[in-house]
């Protein structure tokens, strides 16, 4: 794993719990697979967090009229879920979590080896532009979720078309050092 950096998606309340508008299936076996690669990684990963903009503008404003829950939900919905608390975290409004910060944290980077949610949105977006910005992204399929099993295998199949510059692979590769 050389100086590869593990980079987590918005593993929020928002997303993991049910009763959210946005909450994504199998969160729990996601966080089950993903644990054990984390702590491979220690202190080389970034987790990212989605929240809302204070004032939605753009294409953002009829985004959030049709999911207005977001603007006015308790604020601990933005945060890491308890599991993945303490770690180091850059927080944006965009779907691409490779800002500006974290690419500063993930330079020098090996691999950036990505997974979280939602597959076909923050995930895609993060993974596309992190490899249109010259990064090495390993994507992991078993360490994504989207809203069906069919949205998830469009959106690994879209992004395996950007090979070599994104590899998908698993997570039991990772932890084999393949």
């Amino acid at each position: 794993m050389r100086n590869d950096w593990l980079f987590l998606i918005d593993l929020q309340p928002v997303f993991s719990d049910p009763s959210s508008p946005w909450a994504t299936p199998g969160m729990d076996g996601l966080y089950r697979r993903l644990r054990p690669l984390a702590e491979r990684f220690g202190e080389r990963v970034l987790f990212s967090r989605f929240v809302p903009p204070a004032d939605p503008a753009g294409s953002w404003a009829p985004y959030y009229r049709d999911w207005p829950f977001a603007l006015d939900a308790d604020p601990s919905i933005w945060e890491l879920d308890a599991d993945w608390r303490g770690g180091r975290e850059v927080a944006t409004h965009m779907f691409s979590k490779w800002t500006p910060e974290a690419r500063a944290i993930l330079s020098g980077a090996g691999e950036i080896v990505v997974g979280g949610v939602t597959t076909d949105c923050c995930v895609l977006n993060t993974v596309m532009a992190a490899m249109d910005g010259g990064a090495h992204v390993r994507l992991l399929s078993d360490g994504c979720a989207a809203g069906t099993p069919e949205i998830h295998e469009q959106a690994l199949a879209l992004m395996a078309l950007r090979a070599p510059q994104i590899r998908v692979s698993t997570i039991a590769d990772v932890m084999d050092g393949g």
